[in-house]
């Protein structure tokens, strides 16, 4: 949720003002829990990431990624890198394209925060759907990947990979309202009507739905999926911050916003409106019923009320983003930018939600 290239996101930079460690004291410890590293580090920091600062560590042992908690003060249960680290692990050992995580770090005395160290997984992050730089037969690839390993995702046994505490199972969208209307609360800077009237329409407008729980990655989209660098796959799921069980619509709807998110209210692009047939792109259509062929659910991603939620949650995290930077916590440069979206995406989830029958 960061300003980037029209095509791809990944690129690195110096580190921040604010983020920066003691890098020996890093080598140090690392050294001493990865086989093989030695020496010093060469450390940069991934452009955008909005919530836990992300580094490239360039070693000995060969490219690592580090993620960490921001530094100051947080809200309760958010940047959990301890669950991210969990969930990646016994993905990871399971078979799903994820990076291998090496080492957790609890201690704060080592750089400050906690955090995670993982192996770098070279591949491309698309911020626009449309792909512009790939070929119609190589991006018709690409989102056919991404929608066979949303479904590997949702058919994992989490109880057999001991993760079956790892969320409460039932009532995914009335948590996720209750959650994001109370982070939305505590980092409130000033009153957007819209969301209010999100927050109390929301609960009573969920549609009826069976009760499914799976394992749901909470942010997936092309910018947290890592395409091979020179083959239309997905290589790697990344940014597993918001991750728990629940319902898999929650997944679905939220990566099916590339079709039903409004022009202008979002950094990325959107494919509302395009020729997705001259893209080589499914419709929103036919990609949900690849993924109902693969999962065998039996599910509706299309009611305007899943715009409604997904908007208005996208909209209360980055209300997080402008109440750090209000705390003087600011974990990317254009933080300021991504927080002038904060109201647009509002109005545009209230406009749905009145689409869905909101009064």
């Amino acid at each position: 949720m960061s300003a980037a290239p029209a095509a791809m996101i990944g690129q690195t930079e110096a580190v921040a003002p604010g983020t920066q460690f003691d890098e020996d004291r890093l080598a140090g410890y690392l050294g001493g829990v990865i086989p093989g590293m030695t020496g010093g580090i060469a450390l940069h920091q991934f452009q955008g990431g909005q919530s836990n600062p992300t580094f490239l560590l360039e070693t000995n042992a060969g490219k690592l990624v580090l993620r960490r908690k921001p530094a100051g003060v947080l809200l309760a249960s958010a940047h959990a890198v301890d669950r991210e680290y969990r969930i990646t692990r016994a993905l990871f050992e399971a078979g799903l394209p994820v990076p291998e995580p090496l080492v957790l770090c609890e201690d704060t005395d080592v750089i400050g925060t906690m955090f995670y160290v993982m192996r770098h997984v070279p591949g491309r992050a698309f911020w626009d759907p449309r792909m512009p730089d790939l070929s119609r037969e190589d991006r018709a690839a690409v989102y056919d990947s991404a929608n066979a390993t949303l479904a590997e995702l949702h058919r994992v046994d989490f109880a057999a990979l001991g993760l079956a505490d790892y969320g409460r199972p039932g009532n995914y969208f009335a948590r996720q309202i209750a959650r994001w209307s109370r982070q939305y609360d505590a980092s409130r800077t000033r009153d957007i009507p819209e969301m209010d009237r999100l927050i109390a329409w929301l609960p009573d407008a969920i549609p009826e739905m069976g009760e499914r729980s799976t394992i749901i990655h909470g942010d997936y989209s092309f910018h947290n999926l890592l395409i091979h660098p020179t083959e239309p796959r997905v290589a790697a799921v990344i940014d597993w911050e918001l991750s728990t069980l629940g319902d898999p619509l929650g997944d679905l709807t939220y990566h099916m916003m590339e079709w039903t998110r409004p022009e202008g209210v979002d950094l990325r692009g959107t494919l509302m409106g395009k020729d997705l047939a001259a893209l080589g792109i499914p419709s929103a259509g036919d990609y949900a019923r690849a993924y109902r062929d693969r999962t065998g659910f039996d599910v509706d991603p299309t009611h305007p009320f899943y715009t409604a939620f997904n908007l208005f949650r996208v909209a209360a995290i980055l209300q997080g983003i402008a109440g750090r930077a209000a705390g003087g916590v600011q974990t990317a440069a254009n933080a300021n930018e991504v927080i002038q979206r904060i109201e647009p995406l509002a109005k545009a989830a209230w406009r749905s939600a009145r689409e869905a029958g909101a009064a």
